[in-house]
């Protein structure tokens, strides 16, 4: 059986000041599921262990991302993450801080329900 893509949510974050990837891509994973809820499981019987999330990570430094732990932050579901070079360093002239700006794609995946159910 496979899986069908029922959800995708964006978000994007940022660390203003400390320059911290990890900071600014959970903020990004946090800002794109906030905005979604997912109330077919109370109403139709399926687990939130059936349910697969693909999380795309884009960020200047990839490599400085701990996939598990942002992974680890999904509410439900098997999570796994991938980290991309994206998203944007924005340096202020005056300060010379750099802004770290991540974004995310928070991707939901079931197994196929076609046939599953009968209408009635």
């Amino acid at each position: 059986m496979t899986d069908r893509r029922f959800i995708i949510e964006m978000g994007m974050g940022n660390d203003l000041h400390g320059m911290d990837y990890q900071k600014a891509a959970a903020r990004a994973i946090e800002n794109a599921f906030r905005r979604s809820t997912l109330p077919m499981f109370e109403t139709t019987g399926l687990s939130p262990d059936q349910m697969r999330v693909q999380v795309t990570i884009g960020v200047q430094e990839p490599g400085k991302l701990d996939t598990d732990a942002l992974a680890a932050l999904m509410p439900r579901g098997r999570a796994s993450v991938r980290a991309l070079k994206g998203g944007q360093n924005v340096t202020n002239p005056d300060t010379s801080d750099v802004i770290v700006i991540a974004t995310a794609a928070v991707e939901a995946f079931l197994p196929d329900q076609t046939g599953a159910r009968q209408q009635s």
